[in-house]
């Protein structure tokens, strides 16, 4: 196994087709700015124009714009009947245990999107996860707020310095990598590709760290749900019901009776994504 803290062999990135667009059409603003100098503040207002294009792209946790971006199971594992749990922003010694048990009381298989930092701090729960039969999976080591916001040295070190934690903590080397709040920017792809990593989002989420109701929650887990689709919920940061329990723990009965209801099951992302992904737009 490469350690995560080595320079991979992958091969060359390929270039998303907005990010070549990107590029072409600043030379062009350039080239037309030299050519014709009264024209600059034209110019200048299609590069800014641009810009906001790459912004949207890296607010739009869904979006493909700036590179491969998994939102779906792929065709086989479609048609198989799966669908991905995903839970992510723990491990929390508190909730993360009661959530291993609700998940096998039920018969889920997750995968959890740890923060490295939270990892290191509670390691036992790390063990916890992989001994009950799910996947642990790297979602930067400390979240911060201006991921989005950091250049590509930035990103490699929050990113490689998770891997390590997360590959020592669980025995495992993730594969998948989810981005804080899943924004980002264009120097992330690169970074992902080079440290062998694939960036995962989600067909929906139940935004149930701010949601207090798990009914609320689940509906929107579930509307329209289908083999194929990738779930997100917290169990680091979850919101509190009425009765002062995690929302979560009143999520996941709901979840697993209606993918019952129609015939679905549950697998972990590694197990499944050795499948080309579908992609889906949002």
């Amino acid at each position: 196994m490469r350690s995560p803290l080595q320079p991979s062999s992958q091969p060359p990135w390929p270039v998303p087709r907005f990010i070549q667009a990107s590029v072409a059409w600043h030379a062009a603003a350039a080239g037309w700015a030299m050519v014709q100098p009264g024209m600059w503040p034209w110019a200048l207002a299609g590069v800014a124009v641009n810009h906001l294009g790459i912004t949207a792209a890296g607010l739009w946790p869904r979006s493909q714009w700036l590179g491969p971006n998994i939102t779906r199971l792929g065709a086989a594992a479609t048609a198989q009947g799966a669908l991905a749990l995903t839970i992510d922003d723990g491990p929390d010694p508190e909730v993360t245990p009661w959530v291993l048990d609700a998940l096998e009381a039920h018969g889920i298989r997750a995968t959890f999107f740890c923060i490295a930092e939270r990892a290191r701090r509670h390691p036992r729960c790390v063990q916890q996860i992989v001994e009950r039969g799910h996947s642990v999976q790297n979602h930067s080591y400390s979240h911060p707020h201006s991921f989005s916001l950091r250049g590509p040295r930035g990103l490699r070190q929050e990113i490689r310095a998770a891997q390590a934690v997360l590959t020592e903590l669980s025995g495992q080397q993730p594969t998948c990598f989810r981005a804080p709040a899943g924004l980002r920017n264009p120097f992330l792809d690169p970074v992902l590709h080079r440290e062998g990593l694939q960036l995962v989002s989600w067909t929906r989420r139940g935004f149930d760290t701010r949601e207090r109701s798990p009914q609320k929650v689940a509906d929107r887990l579930t509307i329209r749900l289908a083999a194929g689709d990738i779930l997100l919920v917290h169990d680091g940061h979850a919101a509190r019901d009425l009765q002062g329990r995690p929302v979560i723990l009143g999520v996941l009965p709901l979840l697993a009776e209606r993918a019952r209801a129609q015939g679905l099951h549950w697998a972990t992302l590694p197990a499944v994504l050795a499948d080309p992904p579908t992609e889906q737009m949002a």
